[in-house]
């Protein structure tokens, strides 16, 4: 995954979340121009974004400019709502489950067909879930619980659960657990993630790298007149002044996250539009554990109680944000508001470097990509802030991907990076950033403190709302004592588009369905 102003998230169960299930299908109305309207049919959509894609295997990737393509490929049997606290019924129209809660049988949607022209069946369904539980260094871990997969009819699913698990209607919307054809349509899976099907409203057009990918309409859509978009093209554009010009411009159509210090002057243009969307966005300072200085937790502590958020929130966000005292965001269910974090405290910060390995200091390099001037402004800031410390920091920029690849290596000291929720349970980022074993290695960090981990684990199987809770609150305690991470501010999904462009809205988890929006002309 990785917006907006702060609601608190509704607190949810398997209840909650039964209830949500019986609503319609649904999907996004909202409009960024405030236009209105019968939608027109057409156009060709360009989105200027901060890094190319990664990968289009939904089952293996970590980077949401991978995942943001895929999903307008690739559906899951339940997505997100709109306001982001649930799940409505989407290639699936309901469901029953059994009486111990460990077996849950979907009906699914008639009429879906691939973009091939071929009707989807519990066979995809059960391919589809079965590859997600099968990718180890991925996503797999998110459908542990599950024990097996059955496709009694064509048109039903029976998901059977090794124990009762409190997030499961929410993992099942995760892009990992999106449908595809069974047995990779006769290719294998290699061939199949170069040109990949699904049954969202775009289809596959073509990719070349570091430049442009291209989706094209879905013809074969199940959702009658959708999309209206004739494609829709993602440019690798890191620039932030270049994806400014381009909208002033009409070059492209939609800006992703333009440089805050240009919001006020967007709003102000009278050919684009300036949204700041809802968020469940973090940023994040990361450490990396297996590099000297970092495996020591003075040291990460002295350098979180150095930042000074509320000054990089006026700096940075221009006031559009507040500093973070969790590594979860406030939209999400069980956030703990009282957990302090390590907040702005010099005096602090100099008596834990005390009692470090490095009480003079060290000499280190922030990995930051280039061409986003907001993480540039950053690291200068914090050049200045540890420099009393005796922290020397060296600022290394590199491409966006290569930053990413880095990154998720392990080949860092100490770099940039950001969260949004991709489904409205704690499930995914908590096992996502301290479990070592998950495929993200502890949010690329190498962070591993056993307690926290067994705690996180018996959070999934947990019903009971306030038991959930105290677990998550002692996570997060011990997240912020811990420094794995520096905490850096919440912040809203900015985007401009032109006023050509309706119904683009992004909901708090960071999902848009391209198939709602239209140009006009």
């Amino acid at each position: 995954m990785r917006h907006r102003t702060t609601t608190a998230l509704a607190l949810l169960t398997v209840s909650a979340l039964s209830v949500l299930a019986g609503c319609g299908s649904g999907s996004s109305t909202s409009t960024s121009s405030g236009a209105s309207g019968a939608p027109v049919r057409g156009g060709n959509l360009v989105i200027a974004r901060t890094a190319d894609s990664q990968s289009m295997n939904n089952t293996t990737v970590f980077d949401n400019e991978s995942i943001w393509v895929f999903e307008q490929i690739f559906q899951p049997l339940y997505t997100v709502s709109n306001n982001g606290k649930g799940v409505i019924p989407w290639l699936a129209t309901g469901y029953t489950v059994s009486a111990n809660k460990e077996a849950y049988t979907f009906t699914l949607r008639k009429g879906v067909k691939f973009s091939t022209g071929k009707l989807m069946t519990s066979a995809d369904v059960k391919f589809s879930i079965d590859q997600a539980r099968a990718a180890a260094q991925g996503w797999g871990y998110i459908d542990t619980a599950i024990k097996s997969v059955e496709a009694p009819t064509p048109s039903t699913v029976v998901v059977n659960l090794k124990f009762p698990w409190a997030p499961l209607l929410a993992d099942l919307s995760l892009f990992a657990n999106d449908i595809i054809p069974a047995n990779y349509g006769g290719e294998t899976e290699t061939q199949f993630y170069t040109h990949p099907v699904g049954t969202g409203p775009f289809k596959w057009d073509y990719w070349h790298k570091g430049s442009a990918l291209k989706l094209v309409r879905n013809t074969n859509y199940w959702q009658p007149g959708k999309p209206y978009l004739n494609s829709v093209t993602w440019t690798d554009t890191p620039s932030d002044n270049t994806r400014e010009l381009q909208i002033k411009g009409g070059q492209s159509q939609i800006d992703e996250f333009p440089a805050w210090s240009t919001v006020s002057s967007l709003k102000s243009t009278p050919s684009a539009v300036m949204d700041l969307f809802n968020s469940t966005r973090t940023d994040y300072i990361l450490f990396n554990e297996k590099r000297k200085p970092f495996q020591d937790v003075h040291v990460r502590r002295a350098i979180s109680l150095a930042i000074d958020r509320k000054a990089l929130v006026k700096a940075v966000l221009f006031g559009n944000g507040t500093p973070a005292n969790s590594f979860m965001p406030p939209q999400v269910p069980f956030y703990q508001k009282a957990t302090p974090g390590l907040q702005d405290n010099v005096a602090q910060a100099k008596a834990e470097m005390a009692k470090s390995s490095v009480p003079h200091g060290f000499t280190t390099t922030l990995l930051v990509p280039s061409g986003t001037s907001d993480d540039v402004t950053i690291a200068t800031i914090m050049q200045s802030e540890l420099k009393p410390l005796g922290i020397k920091v060296a600022i290394q920029q590199l491409d966006p991907n290569t930053v990413t690849t880095d990154q998720q290596n392990l080949n860092y000291d100490m770099s940039f990076s950001y969260w949004t929720m991709d489904i409205p349970d704690p499930d995914e980022l908590v096992t996502f950033s301290v479990d070592p074993a998950a495929g993200s290695k502890s949010f690329f960090t190498g962070y591993n403190n056993p307690q926290v981990v067994t705690d996180a684990h018996m959070a999934e199987q947990t019903l009971s709302t306030p038991a959930r809770q105290t677990l998550y609150n002692y996570i997060q305690d011990h997240a912020a004592s811990d420094a794995f991470m520096a905490f850096l501010y919440y912040s809203p999904y900015a985007y401009a588009t032109t006023s050509t462009v309706h119904s683009f809205f992004v909901t708090p988890l960071g999902n848009y369905h391209m198939e709602n929006v239209w140009l006009s002309k």
